[in-house]
């Protein structure tokens, strides 16, 4: 796909599966067990899917999947497999390395989205991206280093603290054109200072959804997630979100669906759906 001076690519990094009640909140598991059937462990299939913008001279990464630090114990918990999908080879299929990327557009920093930005080697924990400078909210990074009770257990140290003692992270502050033609879109609700990272030509306009919609199951206004710190925030940030996707024509993109990547959807008499999917 290409919008404007750049070329995107998805980029799977692997699968994981979290608890379908703690994806769904409220929810019913009569109603969201049909989109997304879960396991033994009443566990569904997520994606660990990023965003390769290339182009303007940048080879731009949008988060990096969950990473490669975790121990058999927590693979287990987590179901997180990188047999078929992983980083190094996604990237491979466009010629990349890790040491060729640029920039990284962190959205936050739970373990899903920032874990791969480090690993572990001989006991010490390095820069995935050597050669990359790092992009978070000011505010998101404060919130990271001292989470709530609630959240706290989604935050691991050593994904971001090497960033910073490398010197490589820039705090974004609200509102950023961070390239030309990337800008971001602030929310708050799944945690405070989540940034989506926008992409437009003006013509035509790509939304990295992050976990402000995290599957096209979570398209519908009430099905959001107990991991949200503000849910009724979470529901005025994605109406908004697909009340401009929707009158803007905008692909949304979308991080943990396991089988859609992207769409454009519609406004129906039940709400917002999807009204087709976008291939790249």
């Amino acid at each position: 796909m290409k919008i404007g001076q750049y070329e995107l690519h998805p980029i799977d990094t692997g699968r994981f599966a979290l608890d379908g009640g703690a994806m769904f909140n409220i929810v019913p598991k009569s109603l969201w067990s049909k989109l997304n059937p879960p396991d033994d462990e009443n566990r569904i299939e997520m994606a660990l899917r990023t965003l390769l913008i290339m182009g303007n001279k940048r080879k731009i990464l949008v988060d990096t999947g969950i990473g490669t630090k975790f121990s058999e114990k927590y693979k287990k918990i987590y179901k997180i497999d990188q047999s078929k999908y992983n980083l190094a080879s996604s990237l491979k299929e466009y010629d990349l390395e890790t040491k060729d990327i640029t920039d990284v557009i962190l959205t936050h920093l739970h373990l899903d989205h920032a874990g791969g930005a480090t690993y572990k080697e001989d006991d010490k924990h390095k820069l995935a991206f050597p050669n990359a400078v790092y992009y978070v909210q000011k505010k998101h990074y404060e919130w990271a280093l001292e989470p709530s009770e609630k959240d706290k257990g989604s935050f691991i140290r050593e994904d971001f603290k090497p960033i910073v003692e490398e010197g490589k992270l820039r705090l974004v502050d609200g509102y950023t054109v961070i390239f030309p033609n990337i800008d971001v879109i602030l929310s708050d609700g799944h945690t405070p200072g989540l940034q989506l990272v926008k992409v437009s030509d003006g013509k035509d306009t790509l939304v990295y959804c992050s976990d402000l919609i995290s599957t096209t199951s979570h398209i519908r206004i009430p099905y959001i997630a107990g991991y949200d710190i503000y849910p009724l925030t979470t529901i005025e940030e994605k109406e908004k979100l697909l009340t401009r996707a929707c009158s803007g024509d905008w692909i949304l993109f979308f991080e943990h669906d396991p089988s859609t990547e992207a769409v454009k959807i519609k406004e129906t008499e039940n709400g917002y759906a999807v009204n087709e999917k976008v291939s790249f």
